[in-house]
């Protein structure tokens, strides 16, 4: 009997868990890799899944799924939408809901592992199965990699992994090189001298300094970087003060940096710790601030090779009006760190999510930016259907182009 795909991407969705914190996920995905017939093992990387399906001589294919949610309170008005909350690593109780669609990837990898167990007779060679957590962390890949899965299982000669995204659904979307960009994430503290909101002179405020910092940042990707270039740099969250009438003693900013290469990388973060120091100095903080480095994700780049092989079968298969090249997307991934410890060639794709009768009319009207909710989005819910279909059979497609 097949598995019901629907009903599991539905569940899963109702079920959202954050990063390592994905037990329920992992023991749902584990079970039915396990009811195919592949070895499985749980708890990788605090709560990794592997699952091993050897059949003969032959390459060894490692296809990749990501599990965990976000911290977003989901308004999508949806019949399944998410009503779950979940504990961050801060302690706060927060919403949770899958906001990024790694939902949508775990379903879409079953079906593509039925998919190839069912053809079994036509292909020869060790296909690895990663259902990775805390992607959202920029973490999770590493945490299975440090836990030795390289020398505990056939190591790849090719990874595989994809990702829904505001598409058509229907479209794939595809290309050699760099695919996603690199990213830190940083922490920014910065230092003031508090007192009475009544008395501003007799303090150094950090809320003017967080405030002036800020708008300084925005300017190294409008004036610090060549306009062909590619730079972002996003302030995320802001945290000062407890009262309305307390100047507090410092702030703190997360910031969020994207580019494409190494030398990009190597002026944004000069930049941003120039900017920061300088901000500071001007506000006349008598201490310097501290500048931390939460996660550092390189850029996800594709092998041209391999991508060219996927494409011809993602043509013969969807069709070649589905198969697009979307350029380097500046979002992230920790996708490539397998790849990368490996030294194996990577080929990561997106595959559409959203109505094609909505999609088509946005683009008509010019209103894609408006009316298509992205990822992170608490309005972010792919089409059920043919999107986990796509999926299916985008994976299968090209774990079977180099299985044979």
């Amino acid at each position: 009997m097949s598995i019901d795909l629907e009903a599991l991407y539905i569940d899963l969705h109702q079920h959202p868990e954050l990063s390592f914190q994905e037990t329920r996920t992992a023991g749902i995905a584990a079970q039915h890799l396990r009811d195919l017939g592949l070895e499985v093992e749980e708890g990788i990387g605090i709560t990794g899944v592997i699952g091993v399906l050897r059949n003969g001589e032959g390459p060894t294919v490692w296809a990749r799924a990501d599990m965990d949610a976000l911290p977003v309170e989901e308004q999508t008005g949806l019949a399944y939408a998410s009503t779950a909350t979940g504990v961050d690593p801060a302690g706060h109780t927060v919403p949770v809901m899958h906001a990024c669609g790694h939902d949508m990837h775990v379903t879409a990898m079953i079906g593509a592992v039925e998919r190839i167990v069912a053809e079994q007779a036509e292909w020869s060679g060790t296909l690895v199965v990663v259902i990775q957590p805390a992607e959202e962390y920029g973490a999770g890949a590493r945490a299975m990699l440090d836990a030795g899965i390289l020398d505990r299982y056939p190591k790849p000669d090719i990874v595989l992994g994809q990702h829904v995204t505001p598409f058509a659904a229907g479209v794939i979307g595809v290309r050699s090189g760099t695919q996603m960009a690199a990213s830190d994430g940083l922490t920014v503290t910065l230092h003031g001298r508090g007192g009475h909101g009544s008395r501003p002179h007799t303090t150094v405020d950090p809320v003017v300094m967080a405030a002036a910092t800020v708008m300084r940042l925005q300017t190294i990707a409008s004036r610090e970087t060549d306009p062909q270039g590619v730079a972002v740099v996003t302030v995320g969250s802001i945290h000062a003060g407890l009262k309305n009438n307390i100047i507090p003693a410092e702030a703190t900013l997360e910031l969020s940096l994207r580019y494409p290469d190494d030398e990009a990388r190597a002026n944004v973060l000069a930049s941003v710790e120039r900017i920061v120091r300088a901000e500071a100095l001007a506000s006349g903080a008598e201490r310097e601030p501290e500048i931390r480095t939460d996660h550092t994700l390189p850029p996800t780049i594709n092998d041209a090779d391999a991508v060219a092989r996927v494409t011809t079968a993602f043509q013969r298969a969807l069709g070649e009006a589905a198969v697009i090249d979307p350029g380097m997307i500046t979002g992230s991934e920790d996708v490539s760190w397998f790849a990368r410890d490996a030294g194996a060639p990577l080929v990561f794709w997106f595959w559409g999510g959203v109505d094609p009768a909505t999609f088509a009319a946005a683009v008509a009207g010019g209103t894609v930016a408006h009316d298509i909710p992205t990822n992170h989005s608490p309005l972010f819910a792919p089409e059920i259907h043919p999107t986990i279909e796509v999926g299916v059979t985008a994976m299968a497609t090209a774990v079977r182009e180099f299985m044979g």
